[in-house]
C-alpha cells in the first residue's frame, strides 16, 4: 500500500516512512513462528493503575472456560479492576436448572438465584487463575437477558457492541465499582 488517495493525514498515520503499516491488530508469535491475532488496538481497556487489558481475549477465554455463557463483556477501563457483565445461554442454564431443583423457573429467576451466581463464580474463578493480576475479573453481575441485535447489543455478526452494551447496563457496572478506591 502506497497510502490512502488524497488523505496524506490518515496516510502519515498508519504508513511509516520506511513502508510499515500499522494495522491496529495486536498479536503474538507462537514458538513455532506464526502470528497470532489477539485483539485490536483500539479495544484495549487501560486500568486506572495503567495496566492494559485486552477485553476480548479474557472473553474468549471465559468462552472456552464455562459452557453455560452466552456473552461476556469485560469492563475495566479507567477503573482499578476489571469486571464482567455475563449473558448465560438460555437453554444450557435452564437445562442445569432442572437439573439443580428449579424446574419450571422462568430464565430470569434462574439467573437471579444465588444457586447459579455460585456456578458462574467458580467458573470466574477457574478464568482468574490462567490471568495476571491486573486482568483478573474481580466483580461480575448476570444479565437478566442475553444481549442481541434486535437491542443494538449485537452487530448482525453477532459481535458485541461494547459502548451500546456498557450504556445499557450502565447501572450494572456502576454498581460493581461502588466503594471501590480510585487509583
Amino acid at each position: 500500500m502506497e497510502g490512502y488517495h488524497g488523505q496524506p493525514e490518515k496516510t502519515a498515520e498508519v504508513l511509516e516512512s520506511d513502508g510499515w503499516f500499522h494495522t491496529g491488530d495486536i498479536g503474538e508469535l507462537s514458538p513455532d513462528g506464526y502470528l497470532r491475532i489477539t485483539d485490536r488496538k483500539k479495544d484495549l481497556i487501560k486500568t486506572s493503575g495503567g495496566k492494559y487489558v485486552a477485553p476480548a481475549e479474557i472473553e474468549g477465554r471465559f468462552k472456552a472456560v464455562c459452557p453455560f455463557v452466552s456473552n461476556i463483556l469485560v469492563h475495566g477501563a479507567d477503573r482499578n479492576f476489571c469486571s464482567a457483565l455475563i449473558a448465560l445461554d438460555e437453554p444450557a442454564i435452564l437445562g442445569w436448572a432442572k437439573e439443580h431443583g428449579m424446574a419450571g423457573r422462568s430464565y430470569e429467576d434462574v439467573v437471579a438465584a444465588a444457586e447459579t451466581r455460585e456456578l458462574v463464580d467458580g467458573y470466574v474463578r477457574r478464568l482468574n487463575e490462567g490471568l495476571q493480576r491486573w486482568q483478573t475479573i474481580k466483580k461480575f453481575r448476570l444479565l437478566p437477558r442475553d444481549l442481541d441485535v434486535e437491542h443494538g447489543e449485537l452487530t448482525p455478526s453477532l459481535k458485541l457492541k461494547r459502548p451500546v452494551v456498557e450504556r445499557t447496563y450502565k447501572n450494572l457496572i456502576e454498581e460493581m465499582y461502588e466503594g471501590a478506591l480510585e487509583a
